[in-house]
């Protein structure tokens, strides 16, 4: 479908870093890994690693490989227009920096209500369908983050919308924040094709607390990974499966339980039923570690690793302690540095209520 061999895709988002450099090495080894398996679907956006994902995608994949023989898509980030006119020469920018003369999906990003009327304010849609005639993108998408209603809402007023991508994962499946299954089930009801991202929820379902862990460990089975993304490729209608692999270890993983893919079978779905109940139970922050919360900070609060030691202590995974949060704010504020400004709470997919939680942070790690 679209032009992509399997279900399968590789998000941009969390790539190997050299110093502050995208580790091009590892990544070209990565990509011509995933070519030859089969699979040729590649997520990007113009906000991730400061735009230098684009441009590593030049480097390693677009200048190396036929044109035909991958399916790219980029996005249109709310964070980077703000009126009408800046929206092609944005898309232009983005080209340049594949290296590429079109996209095969553009998808309008992070989209939720208040978004929403930026986005129809500034005729986002409409010039994304000029842009379609015109041959510079192939397929009109979005990346949602809302309710279900919100997603209903915007598929009855642009029906020109080819594919949907929403988080889908066995933790925030029937979650009230992020209501995963109503905005599949609404994806169905449309006939829209769905692209999950998140499937592993920024690692969260990797790294799971020792009970967790040891439900899945118990199958004698695959990966923490491999169950995650398996559960999500499992559901009808489902197009594509983004995985943020950071290096050539996720990579292989990956690929041994995607290349002959199987959905979850009776014993397994039974397993995360139980992991799943588990992780409702704990005390934790459901961050994924976006990162979309930074830029808009104005102290500088490292928040995605500030709630990654406070989720830690909770799990007693780790012995973290006040000498470790110390040392983790070395080089940036401390979270009662926070001035409640709500910059990151706007900017934050999981509408976490991150004001208070750094709150929580400062009293487990300051008082």
């Amino acid at each position: 479908m679209f032009g992509a061999k399997k279900n399968f895709g590789f998000g941009c988002m969390r790539l190997q870093m050299n110093g502050s450099e995208v580790d091009h090495k590892e990544f070209t080894k990565m990509v011509d890994a995933f070519m030859e398996a089969g699979f040729n679907y590649f997520d990007t956006a113009h906000v991730y690693i400061d735009g230098k994902s684009e441009t590593a995608l030049r480097e390693c994949l677009t200048s190396r490989y036929p044109r035909e023989s991958y399916v790219l898509t980029n996005k249109l980030s709310p964070s980077n227009f703000s009126t009408q006119q800046e929206i092609r020469p944005l898309l232009d920018l983005q080209l340049k920096a594949c290296g590429v003369e079109y996209f095969d999906f553009w998808l309008m990003h992070a989209m939720g209500a208040e978004l929403f009327a930026k986005y129809k304010a500034c005729n986002a849609f409409e010039t994304a369908l000029e842009l379609k005639a015109e041959g510079k993108i192939k397929h009109l998408g979005i990346s949602f983050h809302d309710k279900a209603e919100v997603l209903r809402q915007i598929l009855t007023e642009y029906p020109q919308i080819e594919a949907v991508q929403i988080q889908f994962n066995y933790a925030d499946y029937e979650d009230e924040n992020v209501e995963s299954r109503k905005c599949y089930e609404v994806c169905r009801e449309f006939g829209k094709p769905v692209i999950v991202m998140e499937p592993v929820k920024g690692g969260a379902l990797v790294n799971l607390p020792y009970e967790a862990d040891k439900v899945l460990k118990s199958l004698r089975g695959g990966s923490n990974a491999s169950y995650a993304i398996r559960f999500a490729a499992g559901f009808e209608g489902v197009f594509m499966v983004l995985s943020g692999m950071g290096n050539m270890e996720m990579m292989e993983d990956n690929l041994s339980f995607m290349q002959e893919f199987k959905p979850l079978d009776e014993t397994e779905l039974a397993a995360i039923d139980k992991v799943r109940t588990i992780l409702k139970n704990q005390d934790t922050i459901p961050c994924t570690d976006c990162r979309y919360c930074l830029a808009g900070c104005p102290v500088s609060i490292s928040i995605p690793q500030l709630f990654k030691i406070y989720n830690d202590k909770k799990q007693l995974k780790e012995n973290c302690s006040k000498a470790d949060y110390a040392k983790l704010t070395e080089n940036s504020a401390k979270a009662s540095r926070c001035i409640e400004c709500g910059n990151c709470e706007s900017a934050c997919p999981q509408h976490l209520k991150i004001r208070e939680l750094l709150k929580e942070v400062a009293k487990e790690f300051e008082d």
